[in-house]
């Protein structure tokens, strides 16, 4: 009986009713169709329902709404007085700072060099003392040339005494008045080669290179073969203050002895075109600025070439500007923005030039605000522009006032593109097909500002 009970509780339903056949395939059916939906996937998409429908109605009507208030506040009237300015027209262009001095220098003298006494890198002045070469052969040449110099004088004393108007004793005269003169050039040329034992500076500037060394043979007899002594093959220092292997006299070179940049000089070498350098004139004044700069470097143009350059079917002239004053801190290969001052003038009567307004016959007016705040159409006749300036010929005194219409771009949801707007690069065609619910994919609807969005939108 106990076991009869247990058996009937297993296979009939929980009611107490008999199994029924029918019954039990209509369950099989139900779970092979699948479950139906949850109230969470319902209460998703009607969610999401709301928030398409929100969209729709933000950008349709609450949006341009918000909007207007925006375009409104766009535009607004202003007044400003007429009053003088100074006018400026000018020609831009770049170049490169360069030291107008740049000097090679070297011995004219003949000999060994005795001293080196500046080393690359070392600022000098006019005339500073740079090298010296041994004098000791410079001082036999002088002192034979004045004995040469001697000799041939008191042969032409003797062949004057000896002159008896003979053809013979006339040429003899001639001739050794011939050989005084070749002696006193080279007696003169010994004494500028003494002077010339001592190389000084010819200009204040930075020594960028020093050629020479101590012990080596400079002046005509490098690469002779006299060698001073001294034999086999030497060392010739480099331009860069170094060594560099060189054949035939030791120590001898044919370099320059120095270079030497002049930092108190600058010059700037630009290009421009065929249409801007008529108007510039030699003596115009250069401003000149680089990020490399602290301050303006002012300059005046020097020099204006009158042979073009064509580079790419433009043609253009080199103009020369040389700088004025004392700079500070200026760097040979500085490049630099150029502004040349073609015309600058002074106490110019001017208004701003959205005041100005020219209708299609060219004539110019102002809207002129009287003394009791009344305002009337003013016509006025218009000179050149410099900036948001412009000349005003006739037509209004210094201190007149004159109303005008300024643009501002708006500042509320409909401008900024974020507050009140759609996320950046959300495309509104994305709701037509996927994501949940009709939204794209990670779409966050609080972004929007707008109703549904959870921040509420402007009034």
């Amino acid at each position: 009986m106990l076991l009869q009970r247990s058996r009937s509780s297993a296979t009939s339903p929980s009611s107490g009713v008999p199994d029924d056949p029918t019954a039990r395939r209509g369950r099989v059916a139900l779970r092979l169709r699948g479950r139906r939906p949850g109230r969470r996937a319902v209460l998703l998409g009607a969610v999401a329902v709301v928030v398409v429908a929100a969209l729709v109605v933000w950008l349709a009507v609450l949006r341009p709404r918000a909007g207007t208030p925006d375009a409104a506040a766009a535009t607004r009237s202003t007044t400003a007085q007429a009053s003088t300015a100074t006018f400026e027209q000018s020609v831009t262009t770049t170049g490169t700072l360069t030291p107008s001095v740049q000097e090679d220098v070297s011995f004219e003298a003949s000999g060994t060099v005795q001293s080196v006494q500046v080393a690359e890198g070392d600022t000098v002045t006019k005339g500073q003392t740079l090298a010296t070469v041994d004098t000791l052969q410079l001082d036999a040449a002088l002192a034979q040339a004045k004995a040469d110099l001697a000799q041939a004088q008191a042969d032409l004393a003797d062949a004057q005494d000896s002159d008896d108007g003979s053809d013979a004793a006339e040429a003899t005269v001639e001739a050794r008045e011939a050989a005084v003169a070749v002696a006193r050039q080279s007696s003169d040329d010994a004494e500028a080669a003494m002077s010339h034992a001592t190389l000084q500076a010819p200009a204040a500037g930075l020594v960028t290179s020093v050629g020479v060394a101590v012990g080596d043979t400079v002046g005509s007899s490098s690469g002779s073969g006299s060698t001073s002594g001294q034999g086999g093959t030497g060392a010739t220092p480099s331009a860069s203050g170094g060594s560099a292997s060189s054949s035939g006299s030791t120590g001898s070179t044919d370099a320059a002895a120095f270079t030497i940049v002049g930092t108190d000089a600058w010059t700037v070498d630009v290009s421009v075109g065929e249409a801007d350098v008529a108007s510039i004139a030699t003596g115009d004044q250069v401003e000149m600025t680089s990020d490399d700069l602290t301050d303006t470097v002012f300059g005046t143009v020097s020099e204006i070439g009158r042979l073009p350059s064509t580079s790419q079917g433009a043609v253009a002239y080199p103009v020369t500007v040389t700088v004025t004053g004392d700079p500070e801190g200026l760097h040979d290969g500085v490049s630099v923005d150029v502004s040349i001052v073609t015309e600058r003038r002074s106490d110019v009567l001017s208004v701003p030039a959205a005041a100005v307004t020219t209708g299609d016959d060219g004539a110019s007016t102002v809207t002129l605000v009287g003394d009791d705040g009344s305002t009337a159409e003013q016509a006025v006749e218009t000179g050149e522009t410099s900036g948001q300036l412009v000349e005003i010929t006739s037509g209004l005194s210094e201190g007149d006032t004159v109303q005008y219409t300024t643009f501002t771009p708006g500042t509320g949801r409909g401008q900024d593109g974020g507050q009140g707007d759609l996320p950046e690069g959300f495309d509104p065609s994305q709701l037509r097909g996927g994501g949940q619910g009709g939204l794209p994919e990670g779409f966050d609807p609080s972004q929007m500002g707008a109703p549904g969005g959870g921040r509420g939108g402007d009034s």
